[in-house]
């Protein structure tokens, strides 16, 4: 085939509104003006931040009495998301009668003895740090299930197999209704992943449908640092032994070595509070050893 010549059942990638203006610009030999970049303050981040954790517990809260019956939290590891929200369930139910916590991996199976133990009113079930259940076709179709908006969630699992209630020892129905409700807790960022068409974004834009999406916003290492400061400033350091100018040293030193701490995390900040305790006047040195790239 001559070279120039489209083979049959080509496609031109389409272009974006912008592509299109600087192909035209360009023809023209004009300029186009760059997209304006928009920068945050400190404060706008903090007051940004504050916003969404306090929706964030006030969500959770509403799970607790079925006014939200799937909520799904998006956000980096270690900056309070999974806290925020088991302090809101703990509270409402210190013994945790009523809600369950799973973090790990989760088969079908699992996951439909798990719906079935919590499928009553006012149970609520949290997958934390639980993403596999979103990797495979079966468990994200029973989520779609028992996360839909219909009055009535029906649930079902026709294998062959028979499946046992490990705390009843009974023999599990094929379906049941769900009236509990579900939480997840993800470091996923599901926005991005399916605006890259990511292989997992139909299975992503099935449960955003269905569920309440709150995305803490937290994406550069600004956005971390500023996060840090906030539960620092609220206590959590203080609630370790150590005075406010301890506190101070720890968080001196996150903002000195932010490029190169493994994590910037609340546990990282734990960890060289640690430190910090243990010896006040060596404490830099062991704590660029071990937590320092």
């Amino acid at each position: 085939m001559p070279r120039g010549v489209p083979r049959a059942g080509y496609r031109k990638p389409r272009q974006s509104k912008m592509d299109k203006a600087n192909s035209l610009a360009k023809i023209m030999n004009v300029q186009v003006p760059a997209e304006p970049v928009v920068v945050e303050t400190d404060e706008e981040i903090e007051q940004k931040l504050n916003d969404r954790f306090e929706v964030l517990a006030e969500m959770t809260e509403a799970a607790t009495d079925g006014a939200v019956r799937s909520m799904i939290v998006s956000g980096p590891g270690g900056l309070g998301k999974s806290y925020t929200v088991e302090r809101v369930l703990n509270s409402w139910d210190p013994n945790a009668v009523n809600h369950t916590v799973i973090r790990g991996f989760v088969k079908a199976p699992g996951l439909f003895k798990l719906l079935y133990q919590n499928r009553a009113p006012g149970q609520v079930l949290v997958f934390d740090d639980a993403d596999s259940v979103f990797l495979d076709d079966v468990s994200v179709n029973l989520l779609k299930a028992v996360c839909d908006s219909t009055e009535k969630r029906i649930v079902s699992y026709m294998s062959e197999g028979v499946l046992i209630d490990d705390e009843s020892a009974e023999r599990l129905p094929k379906s049941f209704e769900f009236e509990g409700t579900i939480i997840f807790i993800t470091n996923m960022d599901f926005d991005g992943m399916i605006d890259r068409g990511s292989k997992l974004a139909p299975h992503l834009e099935a449960m955003l449908t269905r569920s309440h999406y709150i995305d803490l916003a937290m994406k550069t290492r600004r956005d971390y640092i500023i996060r840090i400061k906030q539960v620092v400033a609220a206590g959590m350091l203080r609630g370790r032994g150590l005075d406010a100018e301890a506190e101070t040293d720890v968080m001196e030193f996150i903002d000195e070595n932010q490029d190169c701490l493994r994590e910037l995390s609340l546990r990282m900040a734990i960890k060289l509070a640690d430190i910090r305790k243990r010896n006040s006047k060596t404490w830099k040195k062991t704590a660029r050893v071990t937590c320092c790239k």
